[in-house]
């Protein structure tokens, strides 16, 4: 079973669902963490689409989930910080518009919440991804609040950039997301609109966490 929130960059998605799955004690998926893998790749490839595709189909993607953090591998090695940087982030939209790419990563997902019950994020699950998921939000939240949310992580990271580049970067991507000819971002009909502008952390995972465990109690009854 799986659960989906899709959203803009830097709405909160990522780290509410991490927080519900934790809370829950439930599986998490980071779709936007598998893009960034392939992401790494293509830079690998130094942006040659043939070169990109070639190394893709060999290399092994792998993930867990585990202590409150998503844990993604390239080949085995552990390439969770790497694909956070932000020469990644500037690449990752370019990457997420290629048709083949959702393709692969959208079937890497879909295999994997075969057993167990998820909580996923990213742009299009509910509308391309998992289209039949057994529950849909939609999270937004003013661009303003969203780069300082993503500033104010990064920052904490040690990864050294400006409130205006971060906020730049976020303005770029709504408009490549919300504009691709592959699955744009959008919200599902189905979808239930959270605003998490106003909302603190914790009111907004409560929000969703009280939404879900009602739907799994459903569910084993």
């Amino acid at each position: 079973m799986i659960v989906v929130i899709d959203g803009p960059a830097g709405s909160g998605k990522s780290s509410t669902a991490r927080a519900v799955a934790e809370r829950l004690k439930i599986q998490y998926l980071d779709s936007g963490a598998l893009y960034r893998v392939a992401t790494l790749i293509y830079l690998q490839a130094d942006r040659n689409r043939e070169v990109f595709i070639d190394l893709l189909k060999e290399s092994k993607i792998s993930f867990y989930f585990k202590q409150k953090k998503f844990h993604v591998f390239l080949d085995n090695i552990d390439v969770s910080e790497d694909i956070r940087s932000m020469k990644v982030s500037d690449a990752v939209s370019e990457v997420a518009t290629m048709p083949d790419i959702r393709s692969y990563i959208n079937q890497l997902m879909r295999e994997q919440v075969k057993k167990d019950i998820y909580i996923a994020d990213g742009r299009d699950l509910g509308t391309a991804v998992f289209t039949d998921a057994a529950m849909k939000f939609f999270m937004v939240a003013d661009l303003n609040d969203r780069a300082e949310r993503r500033f104010r992580e990064l920052s904490q990271k040690g990864i050294e950039t400006s409130l205006e580049e971060v906020k730049a970067n976020i303005a770029g991507r709504d408009q490549v997301d919300s504009s691709r000819e592959a699955d744009p971002l959008k919200q599902a009909e189905d979808a239930i609109l959270i605003n998490t502008s106003g909302l603190t952390f914790e009111e907004q995972v409560t929000q969703i966490s009280n939404q879900v465990k009602k739907l799994i109690t459903e569910h084993k009854h």
